[in-house]
């Protein structure tokens, strides 16, 4: 098991990609933190966990990742919990959009930014300075999106977000390289999560369409990329922005041929 003995805190862990990378985690060897705004959901996925033979390896804090002093706070819980943190997975976010000239800078710009880019930056603080403390060095893996590469519908104030999370990455990874530690990005595509799987049949197709293999990824392919960079068979890795998004970013549409 590649994360046999492996110290994780998860943000966003209660569903989606978090719940997933939770599940994988455990199955992996790891004992995890499950973090979230939704602590009862947190609790009732660390008792579903618990139950499928993995007692003991999970537990739940309530966390909202836009406010530093409960960021730090959950990284703190899962140290007095488990002993040590090796591993932080800064997965938590929200989406949402609408036409720029149409933004309330109070309801389009703030929320995201406090949660998609500050409380990524906010884990990254956190879990920064216990790795540092503990000595032991660790691992910083951030939810970006292919939407922090370019331009997007209706994604004016979520794509500068994502963009922030891979330009802290890059950061981060420069400067704590002499403590040990390493820092990736994630930029996934169209994932089949509940913010995704709200939307329209048809609207689904479409999403399906931009990728290579014409379907949704499932949250557990993203799961099992970050179990391999939360590993030490990816020390290499650092510093890089890991595109898990099934080729969306390299090409537009696919069309149908004139016969010549």
């Amino acid at each position: 098991m590649r994360l046999e003995g492996k110290i994780a805190l998860i943000t966003g862990g209660a569903s989606g990609i978090g719940l997933a990378t939770v599940q994988k985690f455990v199955r992996e060897g790891a004992k995890v933190m499950i973090a979230d705004i939704d602590l009862e959901r947190a609790r009732a996925a660390a008792d579903a966990v618990s139950g499928e033979g993995f007692d003991g390896s999970v537990a739940a804090v309530g966390v909202d990742v836009s406010v530093y002093a409960e960021v730090e706070a959950a990284v703190a819980r899962a140290v007095e919990h488990f002993g040590r943190l090796d591993v932080i997975f800064n997965n938590a976010g929200i989406a949402g959009g609408r036409p720029l000239l149409e933004h309330d800078p109070v309801k389009d710009y703030e929320p995201i930014i406090r949660v998609d880019q500050d409380g990524v930056y906010y884990g990254i603080l956190a879990a920064g300075r216990q790795f540092r403390a503990q000595g032991t060095g660790g691992v910083i893996i951030s939810t970006s999106s292919i939407y922090g590469e370019q331009a997007a519908e209706l994604s004016f104030t979520y794509s500068a977000a994502k963009a922030a999370v891979i330009s802290f990455t890059r950061s981060a990874a420069y400067e704590l390289a002499p403590y040990g530690i390493r820092a990736v990005a994630i930029t996934p595509g169209r994932v089949g999560t509940p913010i995704i799987n709200q939307f329209s049949d048809d609207l689904k197709a479409t999403f399906a369409s931009e990728q290579l293999r014409d379907r949704m990824t499932e949250p557990s392919e993203i799961a099992d990329v970050v179990a391999f960079l939360a590993s030490d068979e990816s020390n290499v890795i650092n510093g890089t922005v890991v595109h898990v998004d099934d080729g969306y970013s390299v090409f537009k549409q696919r069309l149908d041929l004139p016969v010549f």
